[in-house]
């Protein structure tokens, strides 16, 4: 997402209006996996190529497009629901619409946990909303030893309201793992680890009001920025994110036996 590969900027509307775009567009797209109201495609690699552009949409009734928007936002909720997660945290505001953040996840064993330092930055469009991401580097935040460094290239979601109640999500990512993964992960995303994550959110987005009504109901900075207290990020303390820089490791003996029970879960 980067302009020119080098310098961090913050996205703007023709930004958000070409993931839009992406989202919709059914063009060069080819669909891995279409069961129960999730569907998933991917684009323009070849199947053992670990950079693929993965895209996933799922229709979630019964929630409003504005909660499904508070769910992926609300970092302290992250941490009832998205189970992958080791932990996350916001590291500093941009603007009143971008920050900066550190998100690391638990892969499927044998293979080693990834992290990620982000800008993201939203926007609300009406009925429909969107959050986009792609990786950065912050000086206080470098590659650590027990975590391989990945690379957003480009991440987000756009949120269509469907209705007053309910809405449908689309969930598209290209990240650079930074591993020469086998081929067996690189099919296991689009079959089993992308859909079970959308159904993950949507059941998350059902059960958020009832647990926002308990836990700092009037709290939503990322709706009302008057009430976030992160430190000032400067952009020039920021640089892109080269996959090139990073520890590259080669995952591709790895056996598809060794996984445990739950990551065969869709």
């Amino acid at each position: 997402m980067s302009r020119g590969g080098e310098m961090v900027y913050i996205p703007d509307d023709s930004d958000f209006s070409s993931f839009k775009d992406q989202c919709e567009s059914l063009e060069g797209w080819h669909c891995r996996y279409n069961k129960a109201g999730v569907t998933v495609w991917s684009q323009g690699q070849e199947e053992s190529c670990a950079v693929q552009k993965i895209k996933t949409r799922i229709s979630c009734k019964d929630v409003p497009a504005e909660t499904l928007y508070d769910v992926l936002h609300d970092t302290r909720y992250r941490k009832k629901w998205d189970s992958n997660m080791i932990e996350t945290y916001d590291i500093g505001r941009l603007t009143v619409n971008a920050d900066v953040g550190y998100y690391s996840w638990k892969c499927p064993s044998p293979l080693k946990n990834r992290d990620f330092v982000t800008l993201r930055s939203w926007l609300p469009l009406g009925n429909d909303y969107m959050i986009i991401n792609y990786s950065v580097k912050h000086p206080k935040y470098p590659p650590r030893k027990d975590f391989v460094r990945a690379v957003s290239l480009q991440t987000g979601y756009l949120i269509k309201a469907n209705g007053a109640s309910a809405c449908i999500l689309y969930y598209l990512t290209q990240v650079d793992p930074r591993g020469s993964l086998p081929k067996w992960v690189v099919n296991r995303v689009s079959q089993f680890v992308a859909p079970k994550a959308m159904k993950k959110i949507y059941k998350a987005g059902l059960k958020y009001p009832e647990w926002k009504r308990k836990h700092d109901p009037s709290y939503k900075p990322w709706v009302y920025p008057e009430q976030n207290t992160l430190p000032s990020v400067s952009l020039a303390e920021l640089s892109v994110q080269h996959a090139d820089s990073l520890e590259n490791i080669d995952e591709t003996g790895l056996p598809e036996d060794h996984l445990s029970t739950s990551d065969h879960e869709a």
